[in-house]
């Protein structure tokens, strides 16, 4: 994997923090997993892992969904198969997009302590964003974010940079005053890119690959050791 380079300091008290959210604050795969089968099984194909989905997860619906249908991270599905496809998926996934997600250990306490230091927060995902409020709600946390941008929320997704400048406009920030929480290659490609200091989870979704080949500028394993990395008390 292509190593992204020019690390960034982190802010010590950011005033933004701009989190990724399946496999960063939240562990979506179950519920992906299972929609997933619901839609092979609509269509007689064969079924697939939910190991495989945990490497396919990153890059929005379509992408996934074209990725369970070929069984392969760059397969492209035949066209009229994958219209077919993609509108079940969407069905499957909104009525169980919050059965069985489950928030990773130290997310509610890292929210927390950046909220009472004073940080504001948005999430910018891939995913479609119809299913970032309901999922947030269902998981108590969407007191926390002022902003959500879904995958279908601006023209382009991460790694592109446009949803980071269209966070910084939003709450009018500066780069050096704010902070991406991530946990892929598409996170750091797109903060770098946008001039945006980047922290990684260890534990995410970045298709099987150690997040730390990609240089963020500091990786850790659970939200809150946030607290050791900046000028706010844990």
């Amino acid at each position: 994997m292509t190593s992204a380079t020019a690390r960034c300091e982190i802010p010590q008290r950011p005033g933004l923090v701009l989190f990724d959210l399946d496999g960063t604050l939240v562990d979506s795969v179950p519920d992906l997993a299972y929609s997933l089968q619901r839609m092979l099984q609509k269509l007689e194909l064969p079924a697939r892992s939910e190991a495989e989905v945990r490497l396919w997860v990153g890059n929005g619906a379509a992408r996934l969904v074209g990725r369970a249908l070929t069984g392969s991270m760059d397969g492209e599905p035949e066209e009229a198969l994958f219209e077919r496809a993609l509108p079940l998926f969407m069905d499957f996934y909104g009525r169980h997009a919050c059965d069985r997600s489950r928030l990773y250990p130290g997310v509610r306490e890292g929210l927390e302590m950046l909220h009472s230091a004073g940080a504001r927060m948005a999430c910018i995902t891939n995913k479609p964003a119809c299913f970032i409020q309901p999922l947030f709600e269902k998981l108590g946390i969407e007191h926390y974010f002022e902003l959500s941008l879904g995958g279908d929320s601006l023209p382009r997704i991460k790694p592109d940079p446009l949803p980071f400048r269209h966070a910084l406009e939003h709450f009018g920030m500066e780069a050096t005053e704010t902070l991406v929480v991530g946990d892929s290659a598409n996170d750091i490609l797109a903060a770098r890119a946008a001039g945006l200091a980047v922290v990684c989870l260890s534990y995410g979704y970045n298709h099987g690959h150690d997040i730390r080949d990609s240089a963020p500028d500091a990786v850790i394993d659970s939200l809150t050791e946030l607290g050791g990395l900046l000028a706010i008390a844990a």
